[in-house]
């Protein structure tokens, strides 16, 4: 069994389920989606600055 915690939305735009941790350039490229598009999931995303700081923490296991 795998568990998967990533948050998910579906994107109407390419008709797939696409993963919202990540930045809206980033979903962009991995889908192929046209410069200028207009993306459905805008505000969904993580900001560049927000992954910034979620990698410069250290993760902590209890």
């Amino acid at each position: 069994m795998s568990v998967f915690d990533s948050p998910i939305a579906r994107c109407e735009a390419v008709h797939e389920m696409v993963l919202t941790d990540e930045t809206q350039a980033e979903c962009a490229r991995e889908h192929e989606c046209p410069p200028g598009r207009l993306c459905p999931l805008c505000g969904y995303f993580v900001e560049a600055s927000e992954r910034n700081v979620q990698q410069d923490r250290p993760s902590v296991l209890n």
